[in-house]
């Protein structure tokens, strides 16, 4: 990152929305690339411009939008995704997250740009026999179409890597948690104790447990990532240093929000799972970023009650005093 354009898919999007604000304080030139089918066009367009960034609405599946967005990019952060990550459609999550990575590496290559950051996911590992779960873990066999579509991903970068040169570095997030989420288990139980503060569905049985990591963590990780990789494909997990149960996930947003007495109601699923093709048991060992020199300033617990309590805020709710 040497001060030249950056091309940030999915500045719209959750994630992308903060990556843009941190990449436009730290004084780069941005260029947004987002179709605006579920990000924050409002939003995205004040910080923009704030800071001096270009918006071109277009869509990654569109290989001239891609390529006109990218043309004088030095490097490209490729967020922009199918943001479903339950069943779905497959077709779906094969154009967007496969055809639109396809597109982003083709204007790479033809583009000249040397460098591409691409947010992949923990869904890559499938229920691993080992966890923490190190980038090295194998086989990897997802359970869902999203976490088979971005391992697809992360193999076609690392072949552009290794074929055209066009460097890359994969980010396997874990839960990514903060405000302006409008999906995920926070958001969902949010709205849900909002509703009604009496009770509380809870998907699958429980039991399920995973890492949860605040979104100020993850840009960080991000940037941290990006400027000091060296190797010509790399992967990384991204990730808080524990995992907490879906219970204790309902424990700390009840307790972001002062309620007591809450009444969980679990509405069961396949092995207990919340879904078909849910991950129940997901925790990343995040050492091999760690060692180059980040590190998570908040555990899974603080990070879901500081983004219930955020997401709440911006729903309307209000503390007590």
């Amino acid at each position: 990152m040497k001060g030249g354009p950056i091309l940030l898919t999915g500045g719209a999007g959750f994630i992308g929305s903060h990556l843009l604000e941190r990449l436009l304080s730290s004084g780069h030139e941005v260029v947004v690339l987002d179709n605006l089918s579920s990000g924050d066009e409002s939003l995205v367009r004040r910080i923009a411009a704030s800071g001096g960034a270009r918006i071109s609405v277009g869509d990654i599946r569109d290989r001239r939008s891609v390529e006109e967005a990218a043309r004088g990019c030095e490097l490209i952060l490729h967020l922009a995704a199918n943001p479903e990550v339950r069943m779905g459609d497959p077709e779906i999550h094969l154009e967007h997250n496969v055809r639109g990575t396809l597109n982003i590496l083709e204007a790479a290559r033809r583009l000249d740009i040397g460098f591409v950051a691409f947010a992949s996911s923990s869904t890559v590992y499938g229920e691993a026999a080992v966890l923490p779960t190190p980038e090295d873990y194998s086989p990897m066999k997802p359970i869902s179409t999203y976490g088979a579509t971005k391992l697809a991903c992360e193999a076609l970068l690392s072949a552009y890597a290794h074929t055209y040169g066009v460097r890359g570095v994969a980010l396997r997030y874990a839960n990514v948690v903060g405000p302006r989420a409008r999906r995920g288990v926070v958001p969902d139980f949010v709205r849900k104790l909002l509703k009604d503060p009496s009770k509380l569905e809870i998907l699958g049985d429980g039991t399920q447990r995973k890492s949860y990591i605040w979104i100020g963590d993850a840009v960080e990780a991000t940037l941290v990532a990006v400027e000091r990789v060296a190797d010509r494909f790399s992967a990384y997990n991204v990730g808080s240093a524990d995992a907490i149960t879906v219970v204790e996930v309902a424990d700390a947003v009840c307790q972001a929000l002062g309620l007591r007495s809450v009444g969980y109601v679990f509405a069961g699923g396949p092995e207990g799972r919340g879904w078909p093709g849910d991950v129940k048991t997901m925790h990343l060992d995040i050492r091999r970023l760690m060692a180059l020199g980040w590190r998570p300033e908040y555990t899974s617990r603080d990070a879901v009650a500081r983004a219930a309590e955020a997401v709440a805020t911006e729903l309307g709710w209000k503390r007590k005093a």
